[in-house]
């Protein structure tokens, strides 16, 4: 188990990490997620102890990492996959983390073959694609048998058949009990993957709730009604609590209500509903709502930088109701 007691991390008069609070529990793989710059990194890096707090605590199975006394048997990380000597081969990158941490040689041929590298384990591992060197990374990151495995954005580089395998490679460790902690910028691939979440931005945090009610939030639990008397529904159901908004002369979208609410009263007046539906978004839709206020850095549209160019010449907006 990871656990975050009032983490924080100040580099001058910036917070990096701002007061976070949060445990990562076992048998499940919870997803980090946050803008750039949110804190993501720095977190990590102070779990395993290469940065320190300003203040608050982090630990890894009860302890700060530094105080265990086999760390790597504790937990396995992989935060930058091209730390490796560029010389070396996999095989012999992989032996000389096994001769200082106490691992067998047969736990060494095991990992390369469990990452998909025993054809390449001889090779310079300067010369690996980005894909390669990933799962090199992880390959170090389970070197020594791990009970937490935490890896950052460990699918960069991967093809779609390694993206595949590093999913049912989260789930089996998960499955295996022990306690999976990672981050990615691929939406799409954490809904597939990760049952937990841990969102942060500018620091702080943003939510630590399952992927189900991550969703559920961002979507505002509302429902779409399709009835040809919607007309008539939106009349016996309207209500201080409840907005309904006519979507199609048809279709009403219902927030406030549940599914069970609206039939229930839709049943006792005798409507007919064509669909009854409660809507859902997407996780890089509901991340994008709920961090839409935690991004550091906004890209420039051309209609901003427009807009910034007439300002500065001082031009006047073109009122396209006039001829010209």
């Amino acid at each position: 188990m990871i656990e975050l007691n009032n983490l924080t991390k100040r580099y001058g008069s910036r917070t990096a990490v701002d007061s976070l609070t949060f445990s990562i529990r076992p048998g499940i793989v919870t997803g980090f997620l946050g803008p750039n710059g949110a804190g993501k990194s720095t977190t990590m890096r102070m779990i395993l102890g290469l940065d320190r707090p300003t203040s608050g605590t982090a630990t890894v199975n009860g302890r700060p990492y530094a105080e265990h006394r086999a760390p790597m048997h504790e937990i396995g990380a992989l935060l930058e996959a091209k730390s490796i000597h560029q010389g070396r081969s996999a095989f012999n990158h992989l032996r000389a983390m096994a001769a200082t941490t106490g691992v067998p040689r047969h736990r060494v041929e095991k990992v390369i073959d469990l990452v998909g590298l025993t054809e390449v384990a001889h090779k310079r591992a300067g010369g690996f694609s980005l894909g390669m060197g990933q799962r090199l990374g992880i390959a170090s990151a389970l070197l020594a048998d791990p009970q937490v495995v935490m890896l950052d954005e460990p699918v960069n580089g991967l093809d779609p058949e390694g993206i595949l395998w590093i999913r049912n490679l989260l789930k089996g460790l998960a499955e295996e009990g022990r306690t999976v902690f990672v981050s990615s910028h691929l939406m799409s691939e954490m809904a597939l993957t990760a049952e937990h979440l841990v969102v942060v931005g500018r620091g702080r945090l943003i939510a630590d709730v399952s992927v189900a009610e991550f969703t559920a939030q961002a979507a505002g639990n509302t429902v779409r009604v399709r009835s040809p008397q919607a007309a008539q529904i939106r009349e016996q159901l309207a209500g201080p609590d409840v907005t309904i908004t006519r979507l199609e002369p048809e279709v009403l979208e219902i927030a406030g209500l549940t599914p069970h609410q609206i039939g229930d009263r839709a049943a006792e007046f005798g409507f007919a509903l064509h669909e009854l539906s409660p809507q859902r978004v997407s996780l890089e839709e509901a991340f994008m709502e709920m961090t839409r206020n935690a991004v550091e850095y906004h890209a420039t549209t051309s209609a901003d930088r427009a807009g910034a160019t007439r300002s500065a010449r001082g031009d006047r907006p073109i009122d396209s109701g006039k001829a010209l």
